[in-house]
């Protein structure tokens, strides 16, 4: 079966479907991860986007069971270069293709996925509709000039939780294993779900945090009255200025309780001080991303996925201070308030898929809640 890609630029591919059957609109993304795409699939921050897989051949170790970031695909549409339907793998339960079509997920593969991401770098990720439907470009590129653009959306509701729970994963794989090092103690840590990964989950609780996970529209009254030990703040899809609630909830909480926020949660946290944001060109999402961390001058390579970065010369140097920049553009991946307990960063240190270079942010965050104090760099 056919299927075609139409983008606002006016420019439309055509490729075969080993997906779902139908229609979708979103916004067209590039990962350029060599593995994980079951990871990148399943990442809630992906709601709302069409990713393309730069790496190009996708599917040849299936899916399994274990890793897996959310219930189900959070991904729009799938588009890659070339689609390997008979899978190699000891874990795995079932071929890409399968379980795409059993999630309703619309993928496509045999299109040319390196001069997409070409014209992606060159113009920024774009609106698109992935359509197995609708053949007619004139049609398709009319509902791509229909469709939203992702500045202004709130997506983070969409994907958070409706009810607090607690976390009790099973954690099966050797990297989840309690750290050396790990306090014993058991911390117990509020989540605000804005699209949380259930690797976050499993790096806390590695940390002997007892987590509750809860909705992002719970009012911070009634997170203090839970009294944690500390809160975390998740990463998420969409415009971070437009999720106004959690922005006002993380205001309330800062200096009541030690903060360490990841994505999306390093973006509202930045807004709740008073900071803005703004929008990526294609940003960045990839597991080789260099890192530098002013504050130890080591280089993290780190795991990616966001659109959206901080402005750092929107909060003055006295109130907080910057910990982390990108290499490759300079943008903001970290910072820490100068004398109340939160700290933050832009990237993935729990790293799923990636390697685990930034995974000491985990033990700040114990050392942070030991202590309520401003969090102070340690040795990578």
């Amino acid at each position: 079966m056919k299927a075609k890609l139409a983008l606002e630029n006016g420019m439309v591919f055509t490729g075969d479907a080993f997906g779902a059957e139908g229609e979708v609109t979103g916004e067209v993304v590039f990962n350029t991860s060599l593995s994980g795409y079951q990871e990148i699939f399943t990442d809630p921050s992906y709601a709302g986007q069409i990713v393309t897989m730069t790496y190009p051949l996708i599917g040849n170790y299936g899916i399994n069971n274990d890793d897996i970031e959310s219930a189900q695909p959070e991904v729009r549409g799938v588009i890659v270069r070339e689609y390997f339907e008979y899978y190699s793998n000891f874990r795995a339960t079932e071929s890409l293709g399968a379980w795409l079509r059993r999630h309703r997920v619309l993928a496509v593969q045999g299109l040319d996925t390196r001069m997409l991401t070409k014209l992606l770098r060159t113009d920024g990720a774009m609106r698109g509709v992935l359509s197995t439907v609708d053949m007619d470009e004139k049609s398709l590129l009319a509902k791509v000039n229909a469709s939203a653009s992702m500045r202004g959306l709130d997506l983070a509701t969409g994907v958070s939780c409706r009810e607090p729970y607690d976390w009790v994963g099973i954690d099966s794989t050797p990297f989840a294993l309690k750290p050396d090092g790990a306090n014993d103690r058991q911390f117990n840590v509020v989540a605000y779900d804005y699209g949380i990964k259930r690797n976050i989950l499993r790096r806390l609780t590695s940390y002997g945090c007892k987590v509750t996970v809860v909705p992002m529209s719970l009012p911070a009254e009634e997170v203090l009255s839970r009294n944690p030990d500390g809160v975390f703040l998740s990463n998420g899809p969409g415009d971070p200025a437009a999720v106004k609630a959690a922005i006002q909830n993380i205001r309330k909480l800062i200096g009541k309780k030690p903060i360490f926020g990841i994505c999306l949660g390093h973006q509202l946290s930045w807004l709740a001080l008073g900071g803005k944001t703004f929008k990526l060109k294609f940003g960045h999402r990839g597991g080789n991303h260099p890192v530098k961390h002013l504050l130890t001058n080591k280089i993290e390579i780190t795991s990616q996925n966001h659109g959206f970065a901080i402005d750092p010369e929107s909060i003055t140097s006295d109130l907080v201070e910057v910990t982390h920049v990108n290499l490759n553009d300079g943008t903001n991946e970290g910072f820490r308030h100068r004398e109340l307990p939160l700290f933050c960063v832009q990237y993935h240190p729990e790293a799923s898929p990636g390697p685990h270079d930034s995974d000491y942010l985990f033990r700040d965050f114990i050392r942070m809640m030991k202590t309520a104090a401003p969090a102070v760099p340690v040795a990578i």
